[in-house]
């Protein structure tokens, strides 16, 4: 059984605090590679988001829309709030006759710095198109249209729409749609609660999909990973855990991150998934732990962790912007894991 794993942050010498991991890898027919806690049942959040584009791209939407990979990419995304995001959301909300007021998503600050400059400059800019779930959410009002649904209250439990999310990740998963707990995401729709170990299963399905896409499903999740992998920058943005990932590997790794410390990998090679969650919540510890899960796991080469090492050992900063720490992850994994 591996260790539990800690990311500790060191202020100098001092470890000043702990942050405590629960991790899972498994493959697609969910059997535990190894891992910590992996039936800890938790919300799948912004991870979900792959699962939730399925049936725009199953039904056989996507391609009879001629929706280009990255506007698939933009449907998966928790993007920074820069402007080729928004322009990739705005573009689809008016080729399809919306308008940002349609989005049931509510504005946040973007994380984008151009972005935040510009607001601060133009406050009166502010809109949900900021928000990092809008491409999602233009996504939800496009499959709405081409099912015939109302557009209102897309974002409401009972809405066919939400019943459709519900059900998809539930099979995508594993997992029967009653087993699931629904709760409100942070940017207003339904979020799903499922164990760990089955969120890696998903992953592992998805990662699967690449070598193997046998029917409309797997198919559809062929197109949804590739579309991840061939634009990671729209998935994420710059400095972003996930899009580091996927640019680290060129495209070998799958991965999505979730808010509250949640971070989901899939690797293709391996036809298996990862699912990592910070029981604190606390996103600073989430790249630490998940480039030392990956290393360990053999998942990723050196040189790719090198080139992670931003994620991978995490620095504090003063308020004069001196470096005087860093995050670092203990190696969770027994010698057994091949």
């Amino acid at each position: 059984m591996a260790r539990v794993m800690e990311v500790v942050v060191w202020r100098g010498d001092i470890p000043e605090s702990r942050h405590r991991f629960a991790w899972v890898a498994t493959d697609a027919a969910g059997r535990v590679i190894d891992g910590v806690s992996a039936d800890r049942v938790t919300t799948f959040r912004s991870a979900a988001k792959p699962f939730q584009l399925l049936p725009l791209v199953e039904r056989g939407h996507a391609d009879a829309l001629g929706l280009t990979d990255e506007q698939l990419a933009i449907m998966v995304a928790s993007h920074t709030g820069s402007a080729a995001h928004l322009a990739l959301v705005r573009d689809l909300l008016a080729r399809f006759g919306f308008t940002v007021d349609d989005l049931a998503c509510g504005y946040h600050d973007p994380s984008d710095p151009e972005a935040i400059a510009e607001l601060h400059a133009h406050p009166e800019r502010r809109s949900r198109l900021y928000n990092n779930c809008s491409g999602k959410h233009a996504g939800m009002l496009v499959l709405a249209q081409r099912e015939g649904w109302p557009l209102a209250g897309y974002a409401l439990p009972d809405h066919p729409l939400q019943r459709l999310m519900r059900r998809t990740v539930a099979e995508a998963c594993g997992c029967t749609p009653e087993s699931l707990g629904v709760a409100i995401d942070g940017c207003s729709v339904c979020v799903f609660s499922l164990p760990l170990a089955a969120m890696a299963r998903g992953y592992a399905h998805l990662g699967a999909a690449r070598l193997r896409a046998e029917d409309a499903r797997t198919r559809a999740l062929q197109r949804i990973g590739h579309a991840m992998t061939a634009h990671p920058g729209t998935v994420e943005g710059a400095g972003r855990l996930s899009t580091d990932l996927m640019q680290a590997t060129q495209g070998r790794l799958i991965a999505k991150g979730g808010a509250e410390g949640l971070q989901l990998v899939a690797d293709p090679t391996r036809g298996q998934g990862l699912a990592l969650k910070c029981e604190d919540g606390s996103a600073r510890a989430v790249g630490p732990a998940t480039v030392a899960v990956l290393g360990a796991l053999g998942w990723l080469t050196t040189a790719e962790q090198a080139a992670l090492g931003a994620q991978r050992r995490a620095i504090v900063k003063d308020s004069a912007g001196q470096v005087v720490g860093h995050l670092e992850a203990t190696v969770p994994l027994t010698a057994a894991i091949g």
